[in-house]
């Protein structure tokens, strides 16, 4: 076997096939760009698989075990940098605008304040929100608000229900809310915190393709964060998402994107906020 793969890259061939059938799959469009971030992500797995090149990769995925390879192959490409309270700029409209506008009804128990975290990733964004949450809506045992959370990967999926992380992972989080909605592990976890457990019970995890299919929720959101997706998507699978997404939406609720993310050049329904931030009309 060629120990070399990731230096050899892939050919024009293999590279098409694989486009193509992520395309199919999870409508992540891969350019000519992304063809070194593939050969890199690929290489380590076709070592561990035995294979002698990107062409048996290819007939792998053509196989009966195809449809198990190419999930591993989407949650590898699709990975994204996530840590908490990223884009802290998306948290403080919460705060200062958000949760204001939200409080007479939360108050009045007319409704619960909803908020989905559609691309959650490990967990760092829905956990992020429920503290963000119980620090200035209301605490978790209240009942005030909910929050549902997905991702293509059950793999990371996995690790956002256990809420563990390394506390190198943790420099987001202020000390004060780190003691407050943390608890530190001790012995064979020395080095490692657990989301407590009042929190983790409100975070409500889902495997989902966000492009596929009926999603699994009966009411509306106040908030959707869809942050850092958008760019894998080309523009007709862009305005598709937010359609899609603006359906969810509460009127006056707000649709988050990434700051290197915009809607501008496809059609959609909502109304420019501040950048990374659009509202649906009331």
């Amino acid at each position: 076997m060629d120990m070399k793969l990731d230096s050899i890259g892939i050919g024009k061939t293999e590279y098409e096939f694989i486009c193509r059938l992520v395309y199919e799959r999870s409508r992540i469009h891969l350019g000519t760009d992304k063809q070194a971030l593939v050969t890199s992500r690929l290489a380590k797995r076709l070592r561990l698989l035995q294979l002698d090149g990107y062409e048996e990769y290819c007939e792998l995925l053509r196989s009966p075990a195809g449809d198990e390879e190419l999930r591993f192959l989407i949650d590898r490409i699709s990975t994204n940098h996530t840590h908490f309270f990223r884009e802290m700029g998306h948290f403080n409209f919460l705060k200062d605008v958000v949760f204001p506008q939200s409080l007479a009804h939360v108050g009045a128990q007319t409704r619960k304040f909803r908020i989905w975290s559609a691309a959650c990733s490990s967990g760092e964004e829905p956990y992020s929100l429920a503290i963000w949450l119980a620090e200035h809506l209301g605490p978790a045992s209240s009942g005030f608000w909910d929050i549902e959370a997905s991702d293509i990967s059950t793999r990371v999926l996995d690790l956002a229900a256990q809420g563990i992380y390394e506390h190198n992972r943790l420099g987001g989080v202020p000390p004060e809310l780190l003691r407050r909605y943390f608890q530190k592990g001790s012995l064979d976890r020395d080095g490692q915190f657990r989301i407590k457990n009042e929190l983790r019970q409100r975070v409500n995890f889902h495997q989902l393709n966000l492009l596929e299919g009926d999603y699994p929720f009966s009411k509306p959101f106040e908030v959707i964060f869809c942050r850092n997706v958008m760019i894998y998507f080309d523009r007709a699978t862009q305005e598709a998402l937010v359609r899609r997404l603006s359906e969810k939406l509460v009127p006056g609720g707000y649709l988050m994107v990434g700051h290197s993310e915009s809607l501008n050049g496809i059609k959609h329904s909502l109304r420019l906020v501040q950048p990374a931030i659009y509202i649906k009309a009331a």
